[in-house]
């Protein structure tokens, strides 16, 4: 089975203080909610961004992170989505956590209070020490980058070209 139960300190700030602190909708749902913890509606125009506060403050223990995901039903009905996604809360972190929306739809989206407007994960991450190195260790891949790996059709991969 997956990881173990991570203790997250959060902090439920004045203007969320009658909203719901985030929890898993299932059982084995990776993320929890997050809420607009807004005083008045929201419209987004088509192709308009916002920076929708959550009304919460977390504490994350050292060597985890939590990123900031899009809600797929927000994504598929409306293309509302989080705009720098995954976003990226540090352990260190003590503010409110807030959300970058942006409707990439065709119809104006609006957003009420206490609406589910994004997702977090909480995950371990790993600290690393650069070493650096004048030659780096061969691989199949090499050199190659954007679409190197990905361009052959399954019929181009059965064709026999010796």
């Amino acid at each position: 089975m997956g990881g173990g139960t991570v203790e997250i300190g959060v902090k439920r700030l004045d203007h969320g203080s009658d909203l719901a602190l985030p929890k898993h909708a299932t059982k084995f749902s990776a993320g929890v909610d997050l809420l607009a913890a807004i005083a008045e509606n929201l419209t987004l125009a088509p192709g308009a961004q916002s920076l929708v506060p959550t009304g919460i403050s977390i504490e994350l223990p050292p060597g985890f992170e939590a990123q900031v995901r899009p809600r797929s039903g927000l994504a598929n009905k409306h293309g509302v989505t989080v705009l720098n996604s995954p976003g990226t809360i540090d352990a260190d972190y003590r503010g409110e956590v807030c959300v970058i929306l942006i409707n990439h739809g065709t119809k104006a989206f609006t957003i009420e209070r206490g609406m589910r407007i994004a997702q977090m994960v909480v995950a371990p991450v790993s600290f690393v020490h650069w070493r650096e190195s004048q030659d780096l260790m061969p691989s199949e891949r090499g050199t190659g980058g954007f679409g190197s790996t990905g361009t052959m059709t399954p019929a181009d991969q059965n064709s026999d070209t010796s």
